[in-house]
């Protein structure tokens, strides 16, 4: 697998394989610290100290994956977040 892939393959119970993916949370020069924090705990049930870690990294490295899942877990996490006016992406 690539090192520039960011999905993860995994074998189920039955042999099917099972594809991860990542829903990317974007920086911006708008939301402050306090509304990112908030919508990563209500969208995300991010704890709050995780919340804030990930806004950090999101400030300081650009993005950060906030949430592993399928496609179907995450697409209506990604369209919460980006109702709120954020940038998400699921990779």
């Amino acid at each position: 697998m690539a090192a520039k892939e960011k999905t993860e393959k995994k074998v189920t119970g039955k042999g099917k394989l099972k594809e991860d993916r990542f829903l990317i949370l974007h920086n911006d020069d708008y939301h402050t610290f306090d509304y990112v924090i908030d919508a990563l705990v209500d969208v995300c049930g991010h704890e709050l100290n995780q919340a804030i870690q990930c806004t950090m990294l999101v400030h300081y490295k650009g993005q950060c994956d906030v949430k592993k899942g399928s496609f179907t877990y995450l697409s209506p996490m990604r369209k919460a977040l980006t109702d709120r006016e954020l940038k998400a992406t699921i990779d």
